[in-house]
């Protein structure tokens, strides 16, 4: 699998990168100032390539960017 250049509908340009078979990563492009996100692949599909600009839109709409941890309270 290869990886994917996206334009979600605000103009941001992504790179859809497959981690794994049941997740995909959006990663920024230069220009483009958003977190990285995961996101569950469809399970129907394990290639960002044979999407369509809308299946792929939904996917992207329910991606989170990661969370960070809470902070440690054994930290000074």
């Amino acid at each position: 699998m290869s990886h994917r250049t996206w334009t979600d509908p605000e103009g941001g340009r992504w790179e859809v990168r497959p981690l794994s078979r049941g997740t995909w990563e959006f990663r920024p492009l230069p220009g483009n100032s958003g977190p990285s996100r995961t996101a569950r692949a469809p399970s129907w599909q394990e290639d960002p390539f044979e999407l369509s600009d809308a299946e792929l839109r939904r996917v992207f709409e329910a991606a989170r960017p990661p969370r960070r941890p809470p902070p440690s309270p054994f930290r000074d």
